[in-house]
């Protein structure tokens, strides 16, 4: 794959996975109370796709950090890895969650009914983020395959998930901002992961009209 259809390939990927976690957020806080089960199916539906476009993100990631820097290849195999990693376990999470919906002879609410999954979004997810958002800053700056705003953005992302990796110490009541399920720690953090890829996808699909930036390791060889 050369470099500039890994570029468009990633950005469409990331602006992809960006609209469907705009679309699943909010339906996390249409109701009070125990949503009804097409509300839960719903926003797990479209967070489901929003992950498998996710997959593809970090696979062309991967190539694009290879095809532009062969010698950082190993940057974009960790993005890749720490992204995949996150993947299954936000996709375990939702399984569980429908799982508990669907058995349910009443309306629940999976983000307290369902406790297996306080850690798997919570902390665990926090830690892969940050290990992929690092990686990928990390690339984005040793490679300069982007401007530089993408690459600082992507670290000050990582250490704000970082922040929320002791959140399971602080209960499970998800009306709380700091708590092992809260929405600071769940929503606010896929709110504002969303709006990054949806900023770094535009990016990327704008590179890749331009073509390879002057100075880039691509651009000498």
């Amino acid at each position: 794959m050369n470099e500039t259809v890994a570029r468009r390939l990633t950005g469409i990927a990331g602006i992809a996975t960006a609209a469907a976690l705009i679309v699943e957020v909010p339906l996390y806080f249409v109701y009070s109370g125990p949503p009804p089960d097409w509300n839960v199916l719903a926003r797990l539906l479209i967070g489901i796709f929003a992950l498998a476009f996710l997959i593809v993100f970090v696979t062309a990631f991967r190539e694009l950090v290879k095809a532009a820097a062969p010698a950082h290849e190993w940057v974009g195999t960790t993005a890749f890895a720490a992204g995949l990693v996150y993947t299954t376990v936000t996709l375990v999470s939702s399984g569980l969650e429908a799982g508990a919906v669907i058995a349910a002879d009443h309306p629940v609410d999976p983000t307290v009914a369902v406790s297996g999954t306080y850690i798997l979004y919570g902390s665990i997810g926090r830690l892969m983020l940050a290990l992929f958002l690092t990686a990928v800053g990390y690339g984005i700056s040793r490679t300069r395959l982007l401007p530089r705003w993408t690459g600082r953005s992507a670290f000050v992302l990582a250490g704000v998930n970082l922040l929320f990796v002791p959140s399971l110490f602080f209960g499970n009541t998800p009306a709380h901002f700091y708590a092992a399920n809260g929405w600071g720690t769940t929503a606010l953090m896929g709110a504002i992961l969303s709006y990054w890829l949806l900023a770094l996808g535009i990016s990327i699909c704008r590179s890749a009209t331009r073509g390879v930036p002057a100075g880039s390791p691509a651009a000498r060889h």
